[in-house]
């Protein structure tokens, strides 16, 4: 059976497109898409991923999120260390499964992500 979409790109509904792109951009990289409207910034080349788009909504953010992005790591102290100085908070401890360790994190408008480290 064939599928019925391809994923395009993962967007995140924020206040501040243009800061949250420069978290995002600075922890997983991608190419600012300049022409971009202010209410919708777009980054483009994000490896794996492809593009992330940046929506502004007036609502905040309430709940945890019901998707967010696991981040492979090869240190997950040194990423959450890095992280956090560019505005990222961390949730918990880390924590470990069969197959890996995760640390569950949030970008600075309350986004959560994990970063992954495989065994």
């Amino acid at each position: 059976m064939s599928p019925i979409a391809r994923p395009l790109a993962i967007t995140i509904d924020c206040h501040n497109p243009r800061s949250l792109l420069l978290f995002w951009q600075q922890l997983v990289g991608g190419d600012f898409v300049a022409d971009s409207p202010d209410d919708y910034l777009v980054l483009e080349d994000v490896p794996t991923l492809g593009m992330m788009g940046f929506q502004k909504v007036p609502e905040a953010k309430q709940v945890k999120n019901r998707v967010h992005l696991d981040l492979d790591v090869p240190d997950i102290e040194e990423a959450v260390e890095r992280s956090t100085r560019i505005g990222a908070t961390r949730h918990g401890i880390i924590h470990e499964e069969p197959a890996n360790f995760f640390q569950v994190m949030s970008d600075p408008e309350g986004n959560e992500f994990c970063f992954i480290l495989l065994k």
